[in-house]
């Protein structure tokens, strides 16, 4: 790629954080990662793995000595750091890779203009965490949304376009969006489905209380797959809900309306209401895996015991 980020300082080397490490040494021409976590723990492990090469002792070590710092920490964290962020070297790069847009451009309005934010959302993960979770391959054919600064200068300009290289170089498939569609368009497609996962999981946990394990003893893949949802990191959904509520509160009003017309529809016994509602929603899956973003294999591609 041209003009390749050399030394990138990694800041919360979990999942995003770590794969974003290995993803730039093999395929972006990245030649040093330097690490910083709040854990020490965190960094020590981070560096015995190979993940970075140097573990920075604070966030403006990791800053000074690097081309592009990743914010990769959760949503909620971004705010306190950016104002951290002010002093770094004229050119420097700031990328994000949160799911929350709006919170994080509104806080890094203070940055002067030779610091420059690129927002950036990778729309990929697992449900693992921590430094050994992260792999070099976990963006690719996977969508990147950028979110600019509201800046037309020529400076901002080449770093934005190096942000869009770099994640082209990843795999990646890149769009450019406004903070308020990639919200609300995340709230969709994600948020909202998380929120269901957790609230369904928890209401089944009260269930398995009275009806001795068997909520776990005979999860069919249904279950299964929410429970899957909802092993994501709890603190960095807390951050994404609270960071995003204008968002997720109008999909979920939507959904409430979604789910009261199913609830009257079975009800009633309304079945050619079920069965439109059901066939839209195969449909629309259908359009997923068209897409690409999804197996048609049986049991989603996984093996006979997943």
């Amino acid at each position: 790629m041209d003009e390749p980020f050399e030394t990138i300082a990694i800041v919360g080397i979990g999942l995003i954080g770590s794969s974003v490490a290995h993803a730039a040494r093999a395929s972006a021409g990245t030649t040093k990662v330097v690490g910083y976590d709040l854990s020490a723990d965190v960094r020590a492990e981070a560096l015995r793995l190979g993940v970075i090469d140097e573990a920075a002792d604070s966030l403006e070590n990791a800053v000074a000595q690097s081309d592009l710092v990743v914010l990769s920490t959760p949503v909620g964290a971004i705010g306190k750091i950016l104002p951290q962020l002010a002093s770094a070297k004229a050119g420097t790069v700031v990328m994000d890779v949160g799911s929350c847009k709006g919170s994080v451009i509104e806080a890094a309005q203070g940055l002067p203009d030779s610091v420059h934010f690129v927002p950036a959302h990778p729309v990929a993960g697992t449900e693992h965490s921590g430094p050994a979770a992260g792999f070099a391959t976990l963006f690719r054919n996977r969508w990147c949304i950028i979110t600019p600064m509201e800046r037309s200068d020529e400076a901002y300009g080449r770093s934005l376009a190096r942000v869009d290289a770099l994640w082209r170089a990843f795999g990646s498939d890149v769009v450019q969006m406004d903070a308020k569609h990639h919200d609300l368009a995340l709230a969709v497609t994600s948020h909202l489905p998380h929120l269901i996962a957790y609230t369904l999981v928890g209401a089944a946990d009260d269930v398995e209380s009275v009806n001795e394990a068997e909520v776990v003893k005979y999860s069919a893949g249904g279950f299964r797959d929410f429970t899957r949802i909802a092993a994501s990191d709890p603190i960095m959904w807390r951050d994404v809900f609270i960071n995003n509520k204008e968002a997720v509160l109008e999909v979920l009003g939507r959904f409430s309306e979604e789910l009261a017309v199913m609830q009257r529809a079975i009800r009633w016994g309304d079945g050619e209401a079920l069965e439109k509602a059901f066939a839209r929603s195969r449909g629309l899956r259908k359009a997923i895996i068209e897409a690409g973003q999804e197996s048609a294999e049986p049991n989603f591609g996984r093996d006979k015991k997943g």
